[in-house]
Formats: C-alpha cells, structure tokens, sequence
C-alpha cells in the first residue's frame, strides 16, 4: 500500500503561509461582501447603487471565495479527523455554506432592487452576521477541544 504525504506535513513554514493566503482571501471577499453590505445599510459610499458596488466587487468577491475554499480545503487536509471533530469547525463550515447561499440569492436580489428598504437593511444584518460567524468560527477552532467535557480548551 502506498501512502501520500501530505506537502503540508514537509515544511514548518507551508501550514501558516496557506493559513495567511486563507485569512487574505477571505478578507477579500467578506470585505467586499461587506462594503455592498454598508451601503445597503446607508452607511457611506453614497456616490454608487448597491448594485454598481456589486458590479465593481462581483469579481473579487469571487475570486476571494475560490482562493478561500481551495486553501481551506488544503489546510483541512492536514488533519480532517481533528477539524471533523471540532465542534467550532462544523459551526463555522454551516455559517460559511449559509453565508454562501444566502450571499448569491437573497443579498444579491436586496443589491440589485432600485429603492434601498427597510428589507435591504435586513438583509444586509443578516449577511454581516452570518459572515461574522464564519469568522468567530474560524478563530475558535484553535479553542475548541472534542476531547474535554467542556469542548474549551483555555490552556488550563
């Protein structure tokens, strides 16, 4: 039988610079996510539409997720067993396809309505909160520890 190493388990360096490329795509697109978002919500960029700011971000918001999912995948990679177990793992990848979803159908229809509404404003909360949960998701995942009772694992 013929094992393949993992190019993540060769390098010290490889898991934190994937983990930086991960952490850069993603500011890319929930930046740009959000910068829609902001303007749904009334607060600046007043010069464009919410849909001109979804035409201008549309490619870098994709391109962001592309890179963000591919380098998530790698990183998973590294040890799938831990993350599966990680209940801040499993919480945050439920936000990220929510986030996804909702981003591409609901958010997209609120940016591209002529008249900004209370249900735009909405719209825009929700996909804050879900992107923000993704992100507080991400960061736990370091806390979290399937093996205690408590599932935290605060050095202790």
């Amino acid at each position: 039988m013929c094992l393949i190493e993992n190019p993540l388990a060769e390098s010290a360096l490889s898991f934190p610079i994937l983990e930086c490329i991960h952490i850069i795509s993603f500011s890319f697109s929930v930046g740009t996510i959000a910068l829609v978002d902001f303007r749904l919500l009334d607060l600046g960029m007043r010069r464009q539409t919410p849909a001109e700011l979804l035409k201008t971000t549309s490619a870098w918001t994709l391109i962001g997720l592309v890179l963000m999912i591919f380098s998530g995948l790698l990183l998973f990679s590294d040890d799938p067993e831990m993350y599966v177990q990680n209940g801040a793992f499993v919480i945050k990848m439920v936000c990220l396809l929510a986030a996804i979803v909702f981003n591409y159908t609901i958010h997209r229809r609120a940016a591209w309505s002529k008249e900004t509404s209370a249900s735009g404003k909405v719209v825009a909360c929700v996909s804050l909160a879900l992107w923000g949960s993704v992100v507080f998701g991400g960061i736990f995942i370091a806390f979290v520890n399937p093996g205690s009772g408590s599932g935290l694992d605060l050095g202790r």
